[in-house]
C-alpha cells in the first residue's frame, strides 16, 4: 500500500497516463476533447442502463510494426505525406494507429459513442452508431477480449492534394460474443480468433488539426 492506494492501481494509473498521452501526440486531439480514454484497452462505462463486458488485454510489448519499402508506391507516398508534414513519422504513426485500434475496439463493444465520435470520420461514426443501435434495440450487449495484437503494418499510403490517406494492416487474437437479452450467445464464441483488419486513417496535413480519424475498416 503507498498513501492508502494499492501500488498495482497505482502503476496502471502511470501505466496509462503514458499511453494516454503518446496517443496524443500521434494521433492528435480534437479541440473540447476534454475527457481522452485510456490508449490500453479497459473497460469504459457502458450508457445508463445498460453493461458491457470489456476484458483488458495484459501489458505487453508494442505489436511488430511494418514499413513498406521506401521504393514501393507506399513508401513513395509516405515520403511526400512527409514532406507536406514535417513532423509526420511512420514508425511513429503506428504506435499511435495501435493505440486508437485498442481503443475503438474497446469503445465499440461498451458502445461508448463519445470516443468513436472523437476517433472516426463522420461516415465511420454512422456506420459504428448503426450497429450499436442494432445491438441495443435487440437488448445485446458486447463481450470484447483482445488477446494480443501480432503485427500492425502500413499496407499502403496515398496523398490527394492536401488529404493524406494510410491503410494499416492489423492482425489481432480476439474473442468475441454477442449477449443475447435473456444471457444466452447469440453470436461468437469462446474461442480466440486470429482477425486481420485493414484500417484506414485520414488527415489534412494542412490543417491545424493533428488528429488521423478512422475513415474505413475492411477484413483483409
Amino acid at each position: 500500500m503507498t498513501g492508502g492506494l494499492p501500488i498495482d492501481l497505482i502503476l496502471f494509473a502511470m501505466v496509462a497516463a503514458f499511453l494516454v498521452l503518446r496517443l496524443r501526440s500521434v494521433l492528435g486531439r480534437r479541440t473540447g476533447y476534454e475527457r481522452p480514454p485510456e490508449a490500453a484497452p479497459g473497460a469504459p462505462a457502458a450508457p445508463a442502463g445498460r453493461e458491457a463486458d470489456i476484458i483488458p488485454m495484459p501489458a505487453a510489448a508494442a505489436a511488430p510494426r511494418g514499413l513498406p519499402d521506401p521504393r514501393s508506391p507506399a513508401g513513395q507516398a509516405l515520403a511526400r505525406i512527409r514532406g507536406a508534414d514535417a513532423g509526420f513519422d511512420p514508425a511513429a504513426f503506428l504506435g499511435g494507429a495501435e493505440g486508437a485500434f485498442r481503443m475503438i475496439v474497446a469503445a465499440f463493444a461498451a458502445g461508448d459513442r463519445d470516443t468513436l465520435r472523437n476517433l472516426l470520420s463522420d461516415d465511420a461514426y454512422a456506420g459504428f452508431d448503426g450497429a450499436i443501435a442494432q445491438r441495443e434495440a435487440a437488448g445485446e450487449t458486447q463481450r470484447t477480449e483482445l488477446r494480443s495484437i501480432q503485427e500492425m503494418a502500413i499496407e499502403g499510403a496515398e496523398l490527394r492534394g492536401t488529404v493524406a490517406d494510410i491503410t494499416v494492416r492489423i492482425v489481432s487474437d480476439q474473442v468475441n460474443l454477442t449477449i443475447a437479452r435473456d444471457g444466452s450467445i447469440s453470436a461468437g464464441a469462446e474461442a480466440v480468433t486470429e482477425i486481420i483488419d485493414l484500417w484506414t486513417f485520414q488527415r489534412d496535413v494542412s490543417g491545424s488539426d493533428p488528429t488521423w480519424k478512422l475513415v474505413g475498416t475492411r477484413p483483409a
